[in-house]
């Protein structure tokens, strides 16, 4: 029997009901968000006051919500014979702009991957020198072994990779809120002293706060590598519902990380000073190692350190999805102006070896996680995750229906606000 129940929105009929292959992936899309941008961003707001803290908990769900929500419809407004954001925005802009958007969204995902082998690379090695109370092996070593590791669980499939990440969620979100509540007793009120002695006059120094602010939010709820083959996957599935479809199970993922996400944020401003945030921003790791090492009970060091290993295992996961995709495009249209094809398991095989041997000497040599996320992330995600889509709307005319939206004009602002800051910070 069948028990589905239908609706019609714009006139397009709606599968009201809700399936397990929804839930699958709004703790996917959940499990590919929280990862090392959140596990650092209580490091920044420690370190930036207050008021960043706040404007970030009123623009964290539009934020994050309106502009996941513009690429999936970008994607979906390709034809059927669309395989990956790729393939749209060749599509929509021709193949010399269709190649530049491939370009940058390779380079958007790409150096996120590299900021997840070294936080992998770190938590691990913290772990063992801190909690296992061994000398940690050659850095080289370690980082090759992980890499290898999570490149091998990539290999199986990615139905295995959401469904592997989707289950560790439950775990990793009952972790977060329990230390989330561990650190009330510990919470000093010392960001809010600051707060209120701040001379109020210097407003321009405020608004330059928020304003540098806005590139690590954007990162930090940034999961927009795994959102092409959210779109993709939801299509197969639903057709022409899948836009309305989509929406849903990303407003339902958002709630559940940007609440989980802002309490956990102030618990970490509240129960550290700001010269703690600095000495783990000095330490290049998490906030979980941190607190982990900070802490004098064993079994709150050793949960903190195997949780924050498997939040960043997770997200290295669900980016390299997107990065192996926008690799082979490049390769596949490199190859394409020679006339030449490759196969997809000579492609996915290239695409695991470039992507072990560019990740393995970056996680050896462990440059600042911090300072990946600021300069290398912020500006591409910015034009890629707020403007483009945003653009797309306006000339694309499979994307008429969208014109028009006050939400719009909201990504418009936090993606120039983003981009602005980044190379402020760059020069």
């Amino acid at each position: 029997m069948d028990t589905t129940k239908t609706s019609s929105v714009r006139g397009i009929p709606f599968d009201t009901t809700w399936r397990k292959t929804d839930t699958v992936w709004m703790l996917g899309l959940y499990g590919t968000a929280i990862g090392a941008g959140v596990l650092f961003l209580p490091i920044n707001v420690g370190v930036g006051g207050l008021l960043p803290l706040l404007i970030m908990t009123l623009i964290a769900f539009p934020m994050t919500f309106f502009s996941h929500r513009g690429m999936m419809r970008f994607v979906l407004s390709g034809n059927s014979k669309c395989n990956a954001i790729t393939d749209v925005a060749k599509e929509h802009f021709g193949n010399r702009i269709g190649n530049l958007i491939t370009l940058l969204y390779f380079f958007a995902i790409y150096p996120i991957l590299l900021v997840y082998s070294v936080a992998i690379t770190n938590t691990a090695e913290s772990f063992i020198i801190h909690q296992l109370g061994y000398s940690a092996p050659p850095r080289a070593l370690l980082a090759m072994l992980l890499i290898t590791g999570l490149i091998i669980i990539i290999r199986l499939g990615k139905d295995t990779i959401i469904k592997s990440m989707s289950t560790l969620v439950f775990p990793f979100v009952s972790v977060l809120v329990f230390f989330s509540f561990y650190l009330i007793p510990y919470w000093r009120g010392a960001i809010f002293k600051s707060f209120l002695v701040q001379p109020q006059a210097d407003v321009g120094s405020l608004l330059s706060t928020l304003w540098l602010a806005v590139p690590v939010m954007v990162f930090s709820f940034n999961h927009s590598p795994i959102v092409s083959s959210f779109a993709m996957s939801k299509r197969e599935e639903y057709g022409v519902m899948a836009e309305m479809k989509c929406s849903r199970i990303l407003a339902c993922s958002h709630v559940m990380m940007v609440l989980t996400v802002i309490f956990f944020v102030f618990s970490c401003a509240l129960s550290l000073t700001p010269e703690k945030m600095q000495e783990a921003k000095n330490q290049n790791i998490s906030i979980l190692s941190y607190l982990a090492n900070h802490f004098d009970n064993p079994f709150i060091a050793s949960l903190g350190s195997v949780i924050a290993f498997i939040a960043i295992a997770k997200s290295f996961l669900g980016h390299y999805l997107g990065a192996s995709e926008g690799f082979s495009g490049l390769v596949t249209s490199a190859l394409q102006v020679r006339s030449k094809n490759i196969s997809a398991s000579s492609m996915s095989k290239i695409t695991d070896i470039f992507m072990l041997l560019t990740a393995w000497p970056v996680a050896t040599i462990n440059p600042s996680i911090l300072g990946m996320i600021e300069t290398l992330g912020g500006p591409i995600i910015s034009i890629l995750l707020f403007l483009m889509p945003m653009y797309a709307i306006v000339k694309v005319p499979a994307m008429e229906r969208y014109r028009g939206l006050a939400s719009n004009y909201f990504v418009w602002i936090i993606g120039l606000v983003a981009l602005t800051a980044t190379i402020y910070k760059l020069l």
